[in-house]
């Protein structure tokens, strides 16, 4: 099934267009023609099952016949994560994640941060790729940059954790996570937080916990945090 994204469709739409932009790949690139159906999600949980009755590269507009709502999963996964000096290696994460199943992403700024400004604009669209190639109907947020100290001082439900390569006392992530329960998970920069900023998460609660054996790069922790708590609510 090839799924479409767009976020202004609605559950009382009879009907559908697509933008100039979006209507020519469909009709010129994917050689989509009327009578043709379309799967699109709004990125809320519904698939719009539709079919075109207009196949224009300027206006391409279908009919829905059907909608379908899925229910969200019993957890939660939100990834607070430094961005990469790299911006390619974060958006790597960002495509995987999504695929895996993250629900929100949170890029903070470290004291040890190599990249202090970060916008999420691409980033966004490497999501909804991402959802599309996937097929998916829940699109994850990713939230604006946000400083680490600012980041703390939001409320957070669930269990909250810290991964840190400092040699301190540290649980391990995969046995610590509970299934069907919100998460969080502080993932640092290349430099890893500094003591201070394990020390402030620490005071507000964040467990400390490690990842595995080896160093792992910025992208692979977050992923491998993301990954694990997908596994343990299998």
């Amino acid at each position: 099934m090839q799924l479409f994204y767009n976020s202004e469709i609605k559950k009382l739409d009879s009907t559908f267009s697509f933008d100039k932009e979006e209507s020519k790949h469909i009709v010129k690139v994917l050689r989509k023609k009327e009578g043709d159906k379309i799967h699109i999600t709004n990125g809320l949980g519904e698939l719009y099952i539709s079919q075109i009755n207009l196949a224009s590269e300027k206006k391409c507009e279908v009919k829905i016949i059907e909608i379908k709502s899925f229910n969200p999963t019993n957890f939660y996964t939100h990834i607070a994560v430094a961005p990469t000096k790299m911006n390619d290696r974060l958006e790597w994460f960002l495509e995987k994640a999504t695929e895996i199943g993250i629900h929100e992403i949170t890029p903070i700024i470290c004291d040890h941060s190599e990249r202090k400004i970060y916008k999420i604009d691409r980033a966004e669209k490497i999501i909804q790729s991402a959802l599309k190639q996937s097929n998916q109907y829940f699109l994850p947020k990713i939230n604006e940059p946000i400083s680490f100290e600012e980041f703390l001082k939001q409320n957070f439900d669930g269990q909250k954790f810290i991964a840190h390569c400092e040699e301190a006392d540290k649980k391990s992530f995969k046995n610590e996570v509970k299934p069907k329960e919100k998460v969080l998970i502080l993932i640092g920069p290349e430099g890893d937080f500094s003591s201070k900023e394990i020390n402030r998460a620490l005071s507000q609660n964040f467990i400390p916990v490690s990842l595995g054996t080896t160093r792992l790069r910025t992208e692979t922790a977050a992923l491998v945090a993301c990954h694990t708590i997908a596994l343990i609510n299998e």
